[in-house]
Parts: C-alpha cells; structure tokens; sequence
C-alpha cells in the first residue's frame, strides 16, 4: 500500500487499495527507488530544455521523499494489521503508474527524462510486501494478470483496478507478467495483510501531517524537520493511529482534510488553501492523548525506538509552536496531555515486554 496522486473513489477504490497507495511518486527504472539524479538529457541523448530539466529535478526529489517514506511506514502497517482491524486489507504491496500520471510538462518530463510511457511500471515496493518477496523490482512494465493483458494509456489505472481486483478477491496470490530488460518474466504475487493506510507526501513546506480517515499524509516540511527515521516514524505512527480511532469524522474534519490532502498531493498544489488553519479544527486534548498512546504501541510492535518520541514532541513543539499556521502544533495543542499518554504507554509497553505479554493497548 503506497501512494501519491490521489485517485477518486469509485471505480478505482479497488485498485488503489491493492496497490496499497493510490499517490505515489516514481521510482528510477531499476533497483534504486528514485529518479537519477537532476537529468540533463533525454535517453536519447538530447539536451533539455530549462523548464523540463526543472521538471525532472522537481520529480526526482519528490521520489526521494517519497521513498523513505514507504520505507518507514512499511513495518507500521505491515506489522500493526492486527490493531488495524476495520483498516485492514489484503494488499499487493506495491504501486504503479504511467506518464499519464502527471499534468503538463511533468508528463512530458516522466516521458522524456525517465522514459515513462503508455504502460504502467512499479513505482513503488512496500518492504516486506508479498510483492517485495515475489522480486517485483521498480520499473517493471506491467503486462498481464492473470493471462489477462493490463490496459495502457490515460486511463490504465482504472483499467488495471478492473482485472486485479477479481483476481485478488478469489485468490491468495497474483499471477502477474511483467518486461524487465526487454523481457517477459511471471511473477507470483502474495497478497499481504497490513493496514491499508495511503502514505502520501505533502508537496509543501508547512510543517504538519494529516490524517482523513484513509490516508496519512505527511508534508516536504515535517520530512525535513525529522532527524532520523525514528522520528519520522514517532510522526507516520500518530497520524495512523487518528484515523484508526475515527478522529477526523469524530470533528467533522474528514471533508476538509480530505481537499488539504487531495490539494497537496498535486506537483504543483494551490498553497492559498493553506492560509490559516485551512478550515481544519484543533484535535482536543483527549482525542490527542489517545492517538498518542495507541501511536507507540504502533511503534512498539513495528520495532521502532519508542524512548524518545517524547523528547521528539518537546522540541518540536519549542521550535514550531501552537503560534506558526498551518503547523502540526496548531492543529494539536494540547502537549501535556500527549507528554502524559505518551510516557504512559512506553511505560506500559516496557511492562508488557517484561512480563513477555503480547504488545497490544
């Protein structure tokens, strides 16, 4: 489960459940999981031109976020299926898209510098995925499934949505045929239980991260705020944690933040939705407190270091205050209360792997 340019419901609800995330940034067509670095030609030896070569360079950033942050997200929502319940999918593990993914001269960089085209190609693989232990690589070409062929063009993802959902509702694996190096290879992809949760990324330098009842996002300012994968894993696991306990329809918040989501997974977002609180009410203290405490048992069972997301939260809280707009403190003021939780449920954690009990709030 991955993503990054939202697809609607509807018809294509099945496909981006299985593909674990509807919104994700491209992946560099091999091994690595971001585009080279700042392109200067096209593959066919051809300068670009200054508007596509920024183009090109906004993408390849953009994927490098993006892939830490599938990286960190993967064994909280792998790991956590059992607390996802009603969240919880049979998932493929893995995302995909073609150069019809992205508007404008975006498409036309996908094309030109990355050689994205008409077929869909992996742009993403959850670690520990069915798809990860079944060898799909980024950059494969998506052929068939099933022995039925995959569509391609403008509308290849919802075309693709209609094949693979049959087949993953009747059975535990996915035949799928994919071209890696001019070559036709099958695969047999397992399904994977995990908390169905899109991780998207926030095209904006705001420090915040959202939660609308489906998705988690988490924008290009709070990445560059966390020190460490710990840490941006202390903030990926409370914003899962809102939308298990239902936060954002509990405020009647989960319209607006949906259009704050839906905006900021945008290359280019309209950043005038921002001004303000953006229309989203402040989380009180007791909704807060209890996504901080089910956060670190999220932690906890993923296997991350649970000791200091305390301290993470004090000092992020000295540098970006209730005062900065637009900022996660603004939307969640009450810190004494998620000091409390949070250093309530390490110490319960602690307790419980003491006492060799099952890791559960």
């Amino acid at each position: 489960m991955i993503r990054i340019h939202r697809l609607r419901p509807g018809a294509l609800a099945v496909f981006t459940a299985l593909l674990l995330s509807a919104c994700t940034t491209p992946g560099q067509f091999g091994q690595t999981g971001t585009f080279p670095g700042a392109a200067t030609e096209t593959p066919q030896g051809q300068p670009l031109t200054p508007q596509m070569a920024a183009a090109a360079d906004t993408l390849t950033k953009m994927a490098a976020l993006q892939d830490r942050l599938y990286r960190v997200a993967a064994p909280l929502l792998i790991d956590n299926a059992e607390l996802c319940t009603k969240h919880a999918r049979n998932l493929l593990g893995f995302t995909a898209k073609n150069r019809y993914s992205y508007p404008g001269e975006y498409n036309e960089a996908a094309h030109l510098a990355f050689g994205m085209d008409e077929r869909l190609q992996v742009t993403g693989v959850l670690a520990g995925s069915g798809a990860a232990k079944a060898g799909l690589r980024l950059g494969d070409g998506l052929v068939a499934a099933g022995g039925k062929p995959l569509p391609t063009g403008p509308n290849a993802l919802s075309g693709a949505g209609a094949v693979f959902g049959p087949i993953v509702a009747s059975q535990p694996t996915l035949p799928l045929t994919v071209e890696r190096d001019g070559r036709n290879r099958d695969l047999s992809i397992p399904v994977t239980r995990a908390c169905s949760f899109a991780i998207e990324l926030g095209n904006a330098d705001n420090v915040n991260a959202y939660a609308d009842g489906q998705r988690v996002m988490v924008t290009r300012g709070m990445m560059g705020v966390t020190r460490s994968d710990d840490e941006l894993a202390y903030v990926l696991a409370r914003t899962m944690a809102h939308n298990m306990l239902s936060h954002a329809a509990t405020q009647r918040n989960s319209a607006t933040i949906d259009s704050v989501i839906t905006n900021l997974t945008r290359v280019t977002p309209d950043l005038s939705m921002l001004n303000g609180s953006a229309g989203i009410k402040a989380m009180p203290g007791n909704l807060d407190a209890a996504a901080d405490r089910l956060g670190i048992f999220l932690l906890a069972r993923a296997d991350y270091n649970i000791e200091g997301a305390s301290a993470f939260w004090k000092r992020f809280a000295a540098s970006y205050p209730a005062s900065v707009a637009n900022g996660h403190t603004a939307n969640h003021p009450a810190l004494t209360a998620r000091l409390a939780a949070i250093d309530a449920a390490v110490a319960d954690v602690k307790a419980k792997r003491a006492a060799k009990k099952p890791i559960t709030p």
